[in-house]
């Protein structure tokens, strides 16, 4: 009946002494002693170790990862290992049987291993043998299982929506698939399943989710795969605020069954006060340092030099004035990209004896302690001040806090702190296409109290119903609240330059379902690979994804993309 293994390596322990097994599995380490041969025995569930005689194996040639079949009696071991379940016992081999041998490794299987992570993407298959792969994999279905109990438990229906779609215009660039049957025409991959999950809500269905594969042909990078996952959900007759506190359980719920770990209540804050405080629409809150907007203080002062800038704006990093120079324009030479005028940029030590260094010469040293005093700084403190354009100079500053952050060690993996981000802007400013955009998607729908400004020249100031949820520093999940007035929806498309006939090209099925009594709708759609990376404290998401994509959004392991064959492309009619 146990033709291959009566146990598996993992389960065995000093309760099993006297035990006949029979064991499979890969050879993780061999230790020749002479007339006796040690062998780690590994599988999926952990290592064992056998003993063999030297009569046993004699003339037999055993490898790392080569696979193996034992017949053995459990023993005693006489030199414990605490570090592993089975470190009490030992296997007394009496028969082997090598399964399957194994040529040279490109590197090894261990937990430290000396592959690179070039290497380690080419032959994936052996990296998902060892430990942390092997562990992120199981913690990834724990988490996908428990989302499916969690959403199913409160009255969500998990429904599968197309991959084969039509293309619509929601951002990023889309993947085409030609069809053979119909000549010179196309599919595109689906984004996420946004136009989809909206049909359902007018389909009546009142609560839909699904762990939703999505495509974006967009560069990728540690955060971001080309392919990923969405924890994808969608509520009827729901408003923000009942998202917010269903999703914020939700998230709760996930940190204590997987990590036996208790979340604060999130902390809520509008996009305008981020963007104010921290630069971005993603910030992390595990350290201080908010921004410091010296607009009015430059202008009380008469600070000739900083008068006609649009933003002046600085931090003040505490117990740092001890930094030398060379270890500033380190810290600055780091966020040059884009490059930074080293003229729109100073920074000012506030010494512990009060005294002060400033690289900027054209401040008096009353004024110079006037600043501190704004800042109400502390001796030992430091002070960095950027100014120029609005934009860039919010993003300079956010790059120079976080990497003040990580020279301080502040980006505690064990600590977690969860924000929403609320009051998202409708629509953006293009000026590639000189055009407004939607800043999430055309569907989004604005704030009661903006409506107005929907009949206006400039709705760059509309605010919408939409939220983010940020932990870390990281995008876990954005939503939105959807239109479902079809004269908002009409005027929305109007300012994102869709003519009558664009309109009908790319979203007549639904404008058109729009017309059939469309419910108060809206969701939210979590990157389940990021949610995992954040879980673990780590910020690679391709560790948590079984077969990812390299940087170049290749897979070096099956070689794609790839050229297809002329008879192929003939047959596509390409």
């Amino acid at each position: 009946m146990h033709y291959y293994r009566t146990h598996n390596c993992g389960e065995l322990c000093k309760k099993d002494i006297g035990k006949k097994v029979i064991l499979s599995g890969w050879i993780q380490k061999i230790r020749n002693l002479g007339s006796l041969i040690f062998i780690d025995l590994r599988d999926f569930f952990g290592i064992i170790q056998l003993i063999f005689s030297k009569k046993l194996i004699n003339k037999i040639e055993l490898r790392k990862e080569f696979v193996i079949k034992i017949n053995g009696e459990v023993i005693k071991r006489k030199s414990i290992n605490q570090k592993i379940h089975t470190g009490e016992i030992e296997v007394l081999v009496s028969r082997l049987e090598i399964l399957n041998p194994s040529i040279p490794l490109p590197f090894l299987i261990e937990d430290q291993t000396d592959g690179d992570e070039e290497c380690r993407m080419k032959y994936r298959y052996l990296d998902i043998r060892r430990n942390p792969i092997k562990n992120n994999l199981i913690l990834r279905h724990e988490i996908s299982l428990e989302t499916r109990n969690f959403l199913s438990k409160n009255g969500f229906l998990e429904i599968e929506t197309p991959v084969l779609i039509n293309q619509t215009p929601e951002g990023a660039r889309s993947f085409v698939v030609p069809s053979r049957i119909h000549s010179g025409m196309f599919y595109a991959l689906p984004q996420s399943p946004q136009l989809f999950k909206q049909l359902l809500m007018i389909g009546g269905i009142d609560k839909y989710f699904q762990i939703a594969k999505c495509f974006r042909d967009e560069d990728a990078r540690s955060d971001r795969q080309i392919e990923f996952t969405q924890i994808d959900c969608e509520m009827a007759f729901v408003d923000v605020h009942d998202i917010l506190i269903f999703f914020e359980n939700f998230i709760k719920h996930l940190f204590k069954k997987i990590k036996n770990i208790e979340l604060e209540s999130f902390t809520c804050i509008s996009y305008s006060n981020s963007m104010d405080l921290y630069g971005t629409n993603s910030p992390d809150l595990r350290f201080g340092m908010k921004f410091v907007k010296l607009n009015e203080w430059v202008q009380k002062k008469g600070i000739e030099f900083l008068k006609k800038k649009e933003l002046t704006i600085g931090i003040n990093v505490p117990k740092c004035s001890h930094y030398t120079c060379n270890q500033i324009y380190s810290i600055i030479e780091g966020i040059r990209e884009p490059k930074i005028n080293p003229e729109e940029i100073f920074w000012i030590k506030f010494f512990t004896d009060k005294t002060i260094l400033s690289s900027k010469k054209l401040l008096s040293h009353e004024n110079l302690m006037k600043l501190i005093k704004f800042f109400k700084a502390k001796p030992g403190d430091l002070l960095f001040i950027i100014f120029g354009k609005e934009k860039k100079t919010r993003a300079k500053l956010s790059k120079l806090r976080i990497e003040m952050a990580h020279h301080l060690n502040l980006k505690k993996p064990q600590v977690f702190k969860p924000l929403w981000i609320i009051d998202l802007p409708l629509l953006e400013w293009d000026e590639k296409s000189k055009r407004y955009k939607s800043f999430h998607h055309p569907f989004t729908s604005p704030i009661k109290e903006d409506i107005h400004l929907l009949d206006k020249k400039n709705p760059g100031y509309i605010r919408s119903k939409s939220y983010e949820l940020i932990i870390n520093g990281m995008e876990i999940g954005g939503g939105s609240i959807r239109v479902h007035d079809k004269n908002i929806q009409d005027s929305i498309f109007k300012h994102l330059g869709f003519s009558i006939k664009d309109i009908e090209s790319e979203f007549g099925f639904l404008t058109k379902a729009f017309k059939y009594g469309t419910p108060p709708h809206g969701g939210i759609a979590f990157g389940l690979d990021r949610l995992i990376t954040i879980l673990e404290g780590k910020e690679n998401i391709k560790d948590f994804i079984a077969f990812p994509k390299n940087n170049s959004g290749r897979d070096t392991m099956v070689n794609t993309p790839y050229f297809l064959k002329k008879e192929k492309l003939k047959e596509l009619r390409l």
